[in-house]
C-alpha cells in the first residue's frame, strides 16, 4: 500500500482567498512498505500542464511549480510519488486554491458607515446595514470578499454567510486589516436579492485595555468593506459593493462589547431586514467613507469558531438563591440558551471562572461585567440566545430572570477559539499529569481567539509577547499554529517598524501601560520584545519553514540590533524598565515584578539567545556577513554574563532557580566544570525549596529541561510531581481545568489570591508541557519540521508508562513506552520521509538510527545519570 494525501497550500485549512500567488505545497504519505523514502514526485494541474517527474525527496512546502495565480484564480492539483525503491504511488485526490484579491486596485468597494446619529457611546449598540440588487440570470459563481472597521456578521437573503466568530479578528488594523472571502453561489438567486450585516465595535471602537482601557483606538466610526463579485454562465460580471446607496438603522443588539457583554431586546429585530423585499425606506442612508485597499491582507489561518459545545455538568444554589451552572471545565466562549416567556421578559447570565463562598467570584474580572441579557420576543414557541459581539472566560454562569422551570438542553456553552487543527497528543500512568496537560491544551483554546492572549476573562486579553515567547512550543505541538502565528508575527513586525521597538503586546494600544512613569512608553523588554526572534524560530524548527524566517528576518535583527545598541560595548542589558521574571512564586500579591533574580540577569540571558539565534537565522538565510557579525555579538554578550554574574567556579551571583536555569539553557557557562557546578546549585536550591516551584514566567519552561541537562533527572521529576503549593500540580489537586495565572490563584482554603491580577485561565506556566513531549514521552524533533526525529525518553519520577504523537510535516510520528521494575519497552512510529535517532536509558545503549516505520526496542532499564546532589 502506498497513498498519498491531497496537496495542502502553505498552511492553509481552507485555501480559499489566499493571499499567497505562488503557495507552496505539502503532502504526506501513508505505506505499509518497509523503509519507504520518496525519490521523485509529479504534480499535474487541473488543466492538464504537469511538472513531469522530478527527482526530489521533498514534500513539505514545495515551491509552487506553476504560473502565479491571478487574483480571484482557482487551480486544483495533485501529485503522486516515487520511491527510491521503484514504487509508484497513485495519484492523490485534486485539491484547489483560489485566490482571494491580491492587490489594492483589485478592491473597487467603499466603506458604507452608519451616521454619526445612529451610533451610540462605545460598546453601544450593533447597528444594521442592507442594499438590494438583482440577479439577471444563471449564477456560475459568486465570492463575497468582506471586512470591517470593527466586528461584522454578513447576511444574504435571510442566511448567515459563513461561521466566522468576531470576524474580522484583530489585527494591527492600521497596517494590516484582514479580509476574508466567501463562496456565496449557493446563496444567489434570480430575480431580487439582498445582502447585509451587522456591526459591532469591538476591538476598533470598542472599551479594550486594563486601567480601564481604551476607546475609539483605531477610530471613531465603524464600516463595512464588502464586495460581492457575480460571474454570470455567458461570462458576464457584475459587482455589488459597500457604498452610500446601502440603508441602515437600529437593531436588537442594543448594547455589546468585548467584556461587558451583550444586551440583545429580540422585539426590535425587523423581520426580514437582510431578504429581498424588506421595506427599509425609515432606514437611514450609509456615509460612503474611504478606506486604505493596501493595508487588506487575506488570512493566513482559520477564522475563530464555534469549535464545542459543553452542557452543564451541575446545578447549583448560590447562597441568594441564585442559580447557577457548572459546567465542568474553564472555557472561553459564551452561552447559548433556549427559552420561552412574555414578551418583554428579561433573562441574565453572569460568567466567572471559580466560585466563592458559593457565589460568583468576579473580583478578577476587574472591569469585565461579562454579563449578557436577552429580552424575549414572546414567542408561541422556544426562542434561542447567544451573543455575536462578545466572548467570556467562564466555567459557572448564573442565570436570573429564568421564566419557569429550567430544563435539562435549555442552557450550554459555546466554546470559541481560532479553529486550527489539533495535531499533538501526551499520556502517562499518573493521572495528575495527564490532568495537567488538558489544563494546558484547554488554557491555549482559552487564549487564542483570533491571535495568542493571556487570558479570556478579565478586561485585558492582549497578545503578550512574554506569554507565547515561552509557550510557542508548547503550541506548536498541540495544534497546528504556524499560520494564525504567521499572522500576529506580521502584525508584531509592523507594530515594531511603527513604534521602534517591540511592544510588549501585540497589537499594541498606546497608553495603557507606562512602564516608564511619564513617558507612556515602555521600552524594549526583555524576554517579552525577545519573541521577535524566539517565536520565528521555534515555528521553524516545528515546520521548517524556512520562508517563515525569511519574512521575519528584518524584524529579528532589528530587535537585536535595537539591544546591541543599547547595551554598547560592555554588552550588559541593565536599564530601562524589565519584567523580569515575572510572578515569581515570592512575589508579594500586588507587585508579581518583584522577582528574586536580577532583571539585568535575565535580560542579558536573553540578550546572548537572541542573538546566537539570529546568528544561525542569518546562516540559513545565507547571509553570510550577519551571521559572522551575530556570532560574534553573541559571543560577546556571553563573556559579558560570565564577566558580571558568573563566579570561576560556576556559581552565580543571583543565587535563584532561575538564574542558573537561564545559565544552563541558554549556553552561558563556560566549559564542564561551571555546568557542574551550576547544576548541582540549581539541584541544590530545588531540594531547598522542598521540590516546589521557584521560578516565574521566565524560569518555568526551562528549569526541568536545565536540571535534566546536568543529569539531575530525579530532581527534575520530584519538582514535576510536587503537589504542595508551588507546583504545577498544585491547582490540579485544587481542582483546576485550565492553567492559572499564579501559582495560587486560589489559596488552599478556597479563596481567591488577593493579588488584582488573578486569572484561572493563563497557559504561559503551562510551558512545561513541552518537557512532557520531549523527556517524559520522549519525541522531539532533531532536524526543523521533524524531518529528523530524537526518540530519547527519559522515564521517572515512578511513572511507568508514557505516550506522546504528533501530526508532523511528514506524517504522524509517536513514542510510547513502558517500563517494569527490569525492562523498558518502547515504540516508535517514524513516518515516511523521516528519520530518527533513538537514545534510549538502556544499560551499555548507544544511540541508533530508525528509519521510516513501526519499530520496538526492549532492554534492561538504566536510571539516566545519578544526581550531582543528593537531592
Amino acid at each position: 500500500m502506498l497513498h498519498v494525501t491531497p496537496l495542502r497550500y502553505e498552511h492553509h485549512r481552507e485555501p480559499l482567498g489566499i493571499g499567497e500567488s505562488a503557495p507552496r505545497l505539502s503532502w504526506t504519505v501513508t505505506t505499509d512498505l518497509p523503509g519507504w523514502s520518496q525519490a521523485g514526485y509529479e504534480i499535474e494541474f487541473g488543466d492538464g500542464t504537469s511538472t513531469g517527474r522530478v527527482e526530489s525527496g521533498e514534500s513539505v512546502l514545495v515551491p509552487w511549480p506553476g504560473p502565479a495565480l491571478a487574483a480571484r484564480e482557482r487551480r486544483s492539483a495533485r501529485v503522486r510519488v516515487h520511491g527510491a525503491d521503484g514504487s509508484a504511488s497513485g495519484w492523490s485526490d485534486w485539491s484547489w486554491a483560489e485566490a482571494g484579491l491580491l492587490r489594492p486596485a483589485d478592491w473597487s468597494a467603499g466603506a458604507a458607515a452608519p451616521p454619526p446619529a445612529l451610533l451610540g457611546p462605545p460598546d453601544g449598540p450593533a447597528l444594521l446595514l442592507r442594499r438590494e440588487f438583482t440577479i439577471e440570470g444563471p449564477v456560475a459563481r459568486a465570492r463575497l470578499y468582506v471586512t470591517a472597521h470593527g466586528l461584522y456578521e454578513a447576511e444574504l437573503n435571510g442566511v448567515v454567510i459563513g461561521d466566522d466568530v468576531l470576524a474580522p479578528g484583530w489585527t494591527a488594523y492600521d497596517r494590516r486589516l484582514r479580509y476574508r472571502t466567501h463562496d456565496v453561489t449557493a446563496l444567489l438567486r434570480e430575480g431580487p436579492n439582498a445582502v447585509g450585516a451587522t456591526l459591532a465595535d469591538g476591538w476598533y471602537r470598542g472599551r479594550f485595555g486594563f486601567n480601564g482601557g481604551r476607546t475609539n483606538s483605531y477610530g471613531d466610526r465603524t464600516a463595512l468593506i464588502a464586495q460581492l463579485e457575480i460571474t454570470y454562465a455567458d461570462g458576464s460580471t457584475a459587482v455589488v459593493g459597500t457604498d452610500g446607496s446601502w440603508r441602515c438603522a437600529p437593531g436588537p443588539v442594543t448594547a455589546t462589547g468585548l467584556y461587558d457583554g451583550e444586551a440583545h431586546d429580540a422585539r426590535l429585530e425587523p423581520a426580514g431586514w437582510s431578504a429581498p423585499g424588506f421595506d427599509d425606506s425609515a432606514w437611514l442612508p450609509a456615509d460612503a467613507l474611504g478606506h486604505d485597499p493596501s493595508v487588506l491582507v487575506a488570512p493566513s489561518g482559520p477564522p475563530v469558531r464555534r469549535t464545542e459545545t459543553l452542557r452543564p455538568q451541575k446545578v447549583l444554589t448560590g447562597p441568594s438563591g441564585e442559580t447557577i451552572l457548572d459546567f465542568g471545565q474553564n472555557l472561553a466562549g459564551r452561552l447559548r440558551i433556549r427559552v420561552q416567556g412574555p414578551a418583554g421578559h428579561t433573562v441574565t447570565l453572569r460568567h466567572a471562572e471559580v466560585l466563592e463562598d458559593g457565589a460568583l467570584s468576579v473580583r478578577p474580572l476587574r472591569h469585565a461585567a461579562a454579563t449578557d441579557r436577552y429580552t424575549l420576543r414572546g414567542d408561541a414557541a422556544p426562542e434561542t440566545f447567544e451573543p455575536r459581539f462578545t466572548l467570556h472566560g467562564f466555567r459557572y454562569a448564573e442565570l436570573t430572570g429564568w421564566p419557569g422551570p429550567l430544563d435539562e438542553g435549555d442552557v450550554e456553552a459555546v466554546v470559541c477559539h481560532t479553529d486550527f487543527r489539533p495535531t499533538g497528543a501526551f499520556t502517562c500512568s499518573e493521572p495528575l499529569l495527564n490532568r495537567l496537560h488538558d489544563n494546558v491544551v484547554w488554557s491555549l483554546r482559552g487564549n487564542y481567539a483570533d491571535l495568542p492572549t493571556d487570558c479570556p476573562q478579565r478586561d485585558e486579553r492582549l497578545g503578550w509577547t512574554g506569554d507565547i515567547q515561552v509557550f510557542a512550543p508548547t503550541a506548536a505541538f498541540l495544534y497546528d499554529s504556524a499560520g494564525p502565528l504567521t499572522s500576529w508575527l506580521a502584525d508584531l513586525a509592523a507594530e515594531q517598524d511603527t513604534h521602534g521597538t517591540v511592544p510588549p503586546f501585540v497589537p499594541w494600544l498606546p497608553g495603557l501601560f507606562d512602564g516608564n512613569p511619564g513617558t507612556g512608553w515602555v521600552g524594549p523588554t526583555a524576554a517579552w520584545g525577545d519573541a521577535a526572534v524566539v517565536v520565528p524560530w521555534t515555528l521553524y524548527q516545528r515546520t521548517g519553514d524556512l520562508g517563515l524566517l525569511r519574512r521575519q528576518y528584518p524584524s529579528m535583527t532589528a530587535w537585536v540590533d535595537q539591544i546591541a545598541s543599547l547595551t554598547g560595548d560592555d554588552h550588559l542589558w541593565d536599564e530601562g524598565f524589565q519584567f523580569g521574571d515575572w510572578l515569581d512564586p515570592a512575589a508579594p500579591p500586588d507587585d508579581p515584578g518583584r522577582s528574586r533574580t536580577d532583571h539585568a540577569l535575565v535580560a542579558t540571558a536573553y540578550h546572548a539567545h537572541t542573538a546566537g539565534v539570529l546568528a544561525e537565522t542569518a546562516a540559513l538565510l545565507g547571509h553570510d556577513a550577519d551571521a559572522a557579525r551575530y556570532t560574534a555579538l553573541a559571543t560577546a554578550v556571553r563573556e559579558a554574563f560570565g564577566r558580571e554574574f558568573v563566579t570561576p567556579s560556576g556559581r552565580l551571583a543571583c543565587d535563584t532557580q532561575t538564574a542558573y536555569a537561564l545559565a544552563l539553557a541558554f549556553d552561558l557557562l563556560d566549559g564542564l566544570d561551571q555546568r557542574e557546578r551550576a547544576g548541582r546549585r540549581l539541584a541544590e536550591l530545588v531540594a531547598a525549596d522542598g521540590h516546589r516551584i521557584g521560578t516565574g514566567f521566565v524560569g518555568t519552561p526551562l528549569v526541568c529541561d536545565a536540571l535534566c541537562s546536568t543529569g539531575a533527572y530525579d530532581t527534575a521529576y520530584r519538582l514535576l510531581l510536587q503537589r504542595e503549593c508551588p507546583s504545577w500540580l498544585y491547582p490540579v489537586t485544587m481542582g483546576a481545568t485550565t492553567i492559572w495565572e499564579r501559582w495560587d490563584s486560589m489559596l488552599p482554603d478556597g479563596s481567591v489570591n488577593p493579588g488584582e491580577m488573578t486569572s484561572f485561565n493563563h497557559y504561559a506556566l503551562g510551558a512545561v508541557a513541552d518537557f512532557l513531549h520531549r523527556t517524559v514521552a520522549g519525541l522531539a524533533p532533531a532536524a526543523p519540521g521533524y524531518r529528523r526525529l530524537r526518540v530519547a525518553p527519559r522515564p521517572g519520577g515512578g511513572l511507568t508508562s508514557a505516550s506522546a504523537s504528533l501530526d508532523t510535516p511528514y506524517g504522524r510520528a509517536a513514542v510510547s513506552w513502558t517500563r517494569t521494575d527490569a525492562d523498558l519497552t518502547v515504540t516508535v512510529t517514524v513516518p515516511p520521509g523521516a528519520s530518527a535517532e533513538i537514545d534510549l536509558p538502556y544499560a551499555g545503549a548507544v544511540p541508533a538510527e530508525a528509519g521510516p516505520g513501526t519499530h520496538t526496542f526492549t532492554g534492561p532499564y538504566r536510571s539516566p545519570r545519578g544526581e550531582l546532589t543528593g537531592g
